[in-house]
């Protein structure tokens, strides 16, 4: 059976595209169903309609009257998903969400969890600025269960990777966006056929 995702996304979910790619080619046995951001400018929007993936924008000005967590968790509920994939969305995952996909919620973190590199405000460059200051000899990157707490939920899979000696943050976020994309690919492979 197809199994439905929907993607949360607030920037250019690249992590959308992998997980298209990977179903188009037969990889993963799924349909993504629906995309949602908290940006109205969002490049995912454009990537979504390219797909054919229906898309909203769902956010305080745009819905000043709601509760934004539980307006999210009903639409993907309309939409029947399965699983959530969090694809740079910068948003804290709140109660109705954790309560409507139990475990169903996956997220990607550039960097071994669990660390010093995990939690609020670790994210993105500011990962790999700190691991490089560090001088880290290894990062990688965390495919993990959303719960309650930053980066503290159930691992699904860890890649991880040496860095050089002249590792830079910028050369460090490079190849580690690359290490992501066959870590997501293998983490969903590993989800949907449980």
């Amino acid at each position: 059976m197809v199994k439905k995702i929907g993607i949360l996304a607030s920037y250019n979910g690249s992590g959308f595209e992998t997980i298209q790619k990977a179903i188009e080619s037969g990889i993963l046995n799924a349909k993504v169903e629906v995309i949602i951001t908290n940006n109205s400018n969002a490049g995912v929007l454009e990537k979504a309609k390219n797909y054919g993936v229906k898309s909203f924008v769902i956010n305080q000005k745009l819905f000043p009257e709601d509760n934004i967590d539980l307006k999210i968790a009903q639409t993907l509920k309309e939409f029947d998903c399965d699983y959530i994939f969090l694809s740079g969305y910068m948003k804290k995952i709140e109660e109705n969400m954790l309560k409507t996909f139990p475990n169903k919620i996956i997220n990607t973190h550039p960097a071994i969890l669990p660390s010093i590199y995990g939690g609020a405000g670790m994210y993105g460059s500011f990962v790999h600025q700190a691991v490089v200051k560090n001088g880290e000899k290894k990062s990688g990157v965390t495919i993990h269960y959303v719960n309650e707490n930053y980066d503290e939920g159930e691992k699904i899979l860890i890649k991880e990777l040496l860095l050089n000696s002249d590792e830079t943050a910028e050369t460090l976020e490079t190849r580690i966006k690359e290490l992501e994309k066959s870590a997501i690919v293998e983490a969903f492979e590993k989800v949907l056929n449980r």
